[in-house]
């Protein structure tokens, strides 16, 4: 069984429904894109990776997990924090906006309990995933331990997944940002940008701009997403374009990037080719837009695991 780990953070969502009563579960960019591996294929066996604590919020989270059949074994609850906690907001095209409660989240010491026997075990996976937002929210003094931890699991074999999903607000300044990332596209085997992120980071958007970009860093998988338009995808130097069939009935946009990067990255694990895995996450996608919040009902996803099975 091919064993996934994604590192990162999730939080309580809050979410205010229509008769005014508050909703409350949990999200976080990895996090969701472990829930939407593991519900598109059981057969993969996928970590989330982050840091917990002690106190109730910390225990249903674990049991969330559990409820989504990912495996534990890498989450720490050493921490005398808890999780960080946001408000989601959309709008009438189903754009949302967000206010954040993190800056003592747990999951922003989760290096300072990675010890020699988690390191050997995250050795034996098949793929490692991380994104900006990931490396973001660390302590700045625990960085190092990451990128060294990370340098570990390449060497073993592992291989690298990152998406940059740059976020500002997040960062001391683009350059603090550039300098973390750098040090991403130097490890990782597979990257999974979107146009925006290029945009806003370096002001380019452009594909050939974006493709020259990535090409000194020889990153063996690029999947530039450019929104419900089309995707790009360069596979050892090869090109493919896939044209995505837009969504018209859009009710929030939270978890689109995150639910296709599940999707594609467990189609391609599974041996599918580039078009039928951009067409899987897209699908999948498609689906999470038309429903409220970050994860989408468990049964909204059954067309999606008939389909990966039969391509």
């Amino acid at each position: 069984m091919q064993k996934i780990v994604l590192m990162g953070e999730c939080m309580l969502e809050l979410r205010q429904a229509k008769d005014g009563l508050m909703l409350r579960s949990f999200a976080g960019d990895t996090f969701n894109t472990a829930v939407y591996m593991k519900r598109i294929s059981a057969e993969q066996d996928v970590a989330f990776m982050t840091g917990l604590g002690q106190d109730t919020i910390s225990q249903q989270l674990i049991s969330v997990c559990r409820s989504e059949n990912l495996n534990n074994q890498h989450i720490s609850t050493k921490s005398e924090r808890h999780p960080g906690i946001y408000l989601v907001e959309t709008d009438e095209q189903g754009e949302r906006s967000f206010l954040y409660w993190r800056d003592k989240s747990a999951a922003k010491e989760v290096m300072q309990f990675v010890d020699e026997q988690a390191i050997a075990e995250l050795c034996q996976a098949d793929l490692f995933f991380f994104s900006g937002i990931s490396i973001a929210i660390l302590e700045t003094e625990h960085r190092a331990a990451f990128w060294a931890m990370l340098e570990r699991l390449k060497s073993a074999g592992v291989k690298i997944g990152f998406d940059p999903n740059y976020r500002p607000r997040l960062w001391n300044g683009p350059e603090d940002a550039i300098a973390e990332f750098t040090k991403a596209y130097a490890a990782c085997d597979i990257m999974m940008p979107g146009v925006e992120d290029f945009k806003l980071l370096y002001d380019i958007e452009t594909l050939d701009d974006i493709l020259a970009f990535c090409q000194p860093f020889n990153i063996d998988e690029v999947v530039l997403k450019n929104g419900p338009e089309s995707v790009y995808c360069q596979v050892k130097g090869e090109l493919t374009h896939v044209v995505v069939t837009p969504v018209t009935y859009v009710v929030d946009t939270t978890s689109a990037g995150d639910s296709f990067n599940g999707v594609y990255l467990s189609a391609r694990l599974a041996g599918k080719d580039v078009t039928s895995s951009v067409e899987l996450a897209s699908a999948a996608a498609g689906i999470v837009i038309q429903h409220p919040g970050a994860i989408a009902p468990v049964e909204s996803f059954a067309g999606i695991r008939n389909s990966f099975a039969d391509y």
